[in-house]
């Protein structure tokens, strides 16, 4: 009955542990469980109706008023100026300073779909490079655990050689041998130790914590092969020369993080513009009725109406008006500085990584056309010298343990390669469109606005 109901589980157990995680699932639903984009949506939503705010009236003031009423008998009708008095008052804001409020926060809201541009390179960075090093533990371990293999078949032909008293085997060989075995099994378990530690890395990226829904890798395995991702519009620079700085910056000033700036830019100097309109008055209408009630004798009086106008002047303005206009220029150089600074601080970044691909490019080249055939037939040399009874065993070993480690720093390599490509992709990522969602939310917040 136990060996039935087996039989029955081992293809769901099989299908569950080999379901394979690839890189650009990995990506996608890190961005899609993001729970940094949902805020930062939920901010411009914000913004967008504080845009609607800004750009009305302040609400009107009613008063209503008995006036003049007398203190002995409290007689509405005994005295001729009491009064029941109704009023209403409405502000209006200095110069244009509600246009202006409502053209600076559009400027701010229009961050927001760059910023989320922004963020999404930057979650595909974060999870490639964690994806990577999972892969790189993973195949590191596929490859260490082929190589123990041959190193137990070592074992066991040092071992018939020695029992034999035949060949030239030693008994410290054996122990080499097993002492090598030991280390294999070391090694082993410090790189699955390091995978299950980048696998929880990652996890913490495709968990969906806003909804509550759990993803976790540790049922997933990685593709066996490298993806081979691809530099985004290579063809705009050589990596052996780089890239002229004018055509450098110009493909930088496109990036959504220093297009996110340069909103933040125009509303600052939009921000100049309104602390100027404090130069001007806020004005103000009201206007009121009174009613009086018939004498001692039934005699009507009449009604009273009043409208006036009333306004600020600020002529006082070399501790007010002056200094926020200055506070407001400086706000607005101190955001231009900033973005010059993210400008020089992606060019070096930029160029660093460039450069670390070049040289990557440079070992990779030489591992494949040198060194790795030069270590295998090493390898295969001692080892046809040891079973001829013409070699040490000692150099048997050694050639495999090169072999083994070469293999490994090839492995590296190109993983490392494929991380200074994701890296390098997020600096050109700018040149794309902004996302087909983005677009549609942005043509539907556009409606209603004031023009620029």
């Amino acid at each position: 009955m136990f060996i039935i109901i087996g039989v029955l589980l081992a293809p769901m157990v099989s299908a569950q542990t080999t379901r394979a995680l690839t890189l650009a699932t990995a990506i996608s639903v890190a961005q899609q469980n993001d729970p940094w984009l949902a805020g930062n949506k939920h901010s411009q939503d914000a913004m967008d109706a504080a845009r609607v705010s800004a750009g009305t009236l302040p609400d009107p003031k009613i008063s209503i008023t008995f006036a003049n009423l007398p203190t002995d008998t409290f007689d509405f009708g005994q005295e001729p100026m009491t009064q029941f008095k109704v009023g209403m008052s409405q502000m209006f804001p200095r110069g244009e300073s509600l246009a202006i409020k409502q053209r600076q926060l559009i400027l701010k809201e229009r961050q927001f779909p760059y910023q989320r541009k922004d963020r999404k390179a930057k979650v595909a960075v974060i999870v490639s490079q964690l994806w990577l090093e999972v892969y790189k533990a993973q195949k590191s371990i596929a490859l260490i655990e082929k190589d123990r293999v041959l190193f137990e078949q070592l074992a066991d032909v040092a071992a018939a050689s020695y029992s034999s008293a035949i060949g030239k085997t030693r008994q410290h060989d054996i122990i080499r041998a097993q002492l090598e075995m030991t280390r294999l099994e070391d090694r082993l378990t410090m790189l699955r130790q390091k995978q299950g530690m980048f696998r929880e890395k990652m996890d913490e990226w495709l968990n969906d914590n806003v909804n509550g829904k759990a993803i976790t890798s540790n049922n997933a395995e990685l593709p066996s092969v490298l993806p081979g991702a691809e530099l985004l519009n290579s063809e705009l620079f050589h990596l052996e020369t780089g890239m002229a700085t004018p055509q450098l910056l110009d493909i930088l000033s496109q990036h959504p993080s220093i297009k996110a700036l340069e909103q933040k830019v125009n509303a600052s100097r939009v921000g100049v513009e309104l602390a100027r309109q404090k130069y001007k008055p806020a004005w103000g209408v009201n206007a009121s009725y009174a009613y009086r009630d018939d004498d001692s004798m039934g005699n009507e009086r009449a009604d009273f109406f009043s409208v006036g106008v009333n306004f600020d002047l600020p002529i006082f303005t070399d501790q007010r008006q002056d200094q926020q206009v200055k506070a407001a220029i400086s706000k607005s150089e101190a955001v231009k500085i900033e973005k010059g600074l993210l400008i020089r601080k992606l060019k070096a970044s930029f160029e660093t990584e460039r450069v670390q691909l070049m040289q990557l490019n440079e070992r990779k080249n030489l591992y494949q056309m040198k060194l790795l055939p030069q270590v295998r037939e090493q390898a295969e040399a001692s080892l046809t010298a040891y079973t001829n009874d013409d070699g040490d065993f000692s150099e048997v070993v050694r050639a495999r343990i090169a072999e083994s480690n070469a293999s490994i720093d090839a492995l590296n390599i190109d993983v490392d390669r494929q991380k200074a490509i994701a890296r390098l992709n997020y600096f050109i990522v700018g040149n794309a469109l902004l996302d087909s969602e983005e677009n549609l939310y942005n043509n539907q917040t556009e409606k209603n606005r004031l023009p620029l």
